[in-house]
């Protein structure tokens, strides 16, 4: 979970940061291929401040590296400041089975500062990429409260690579957005990664409810 103002930020980010944490990994892994079939959905109470309106992102698959379409709505009611905290829950299915992914070398159900993760991704002073400046939407906290959108727009996703225990396979994943220990949203995501056999590298999801 992200700032639920700029969630597809918040998205795109946390993308950007599982690549530079696994492009410093030197074992074993193997280039994410494909994932498909993504859908998603707010899964918070009525009284949590935060929550996603629409989500899509074309096409699907998304080549990596590549360009990454996405449109998105989101409100929040109340300022998002620091510490927020991103708790993810990512279960892998196994002969049937669900299994919960273990949060290791950063990248499974592992808990992040959002705040931090955006610091590190894109350094303070430096600023916001297009299109988040285009349409005012920020890209380190605090985030104010009020509605955001964002009309269909290109991002630039790079080459990403994933440990072995993180490729083909059906997935489930759930993200709480946290501050001080209250909760401000939830979202929930499905997804198939297959990997592929082209010479074309990765892909990524496109979003839909569910």
């Amino acid at each position: 979970c992200g700032n639920r103002k700029s969630w597809p930020i918040f998205v795109s980010m946390f993308l950007q940061f599982l690549y530079v944490k696994s492009s410093g990994n030197s074992g074993a892994a193997r280039v994410l291929t494909q994932v498909g079939t993504f859908a998603w959905s707010n899964c918070g109470t009525a009284q949590e401040p935060a929550s996603i309106h629409s989500l899509s992102v074309q096409p699907d698959p998304i080549a990596i590296p590549g360009d990454l379409k996405v449109s998105a709505a989101a409100a929040a009611s109340v300022a998002l400041t620091s510490p927020l905290m991103a708790n993810l829950t990512l279960h892998r299915e196994v002969a049937g089975v669900w299994v919960k992914i273990p949060c290791i070398e950063e990248i499974g159900s592992c808990v992040y500062d959002v705040c931090s993760l955006l610091d590190e991704v894109i350094p303070p002073g430096q600023p916001c990429p297009e299109p988040l400046h285009t349409y005012g939407i920020p890209c380190h906290c605090p985030f104010k409260a009020g509605d955001y959108s964002m009309p269909e727009s290109n991002f630039f996703l790079p080459s990403l690579d994933l440990p072995y225990w993180l490729t083909s396979g059906n997935y489930k994943l759930v993200a709480l957005l946290s501050h001080v220990g209250k909760e401000l949203a939830c979202a929930k995501f499905s997804f198939s990664i297959r990997e592929s056999k082209s010479t074309q590298k990765n892909f990524i999801p496109n979003g839909r409810n569910f």
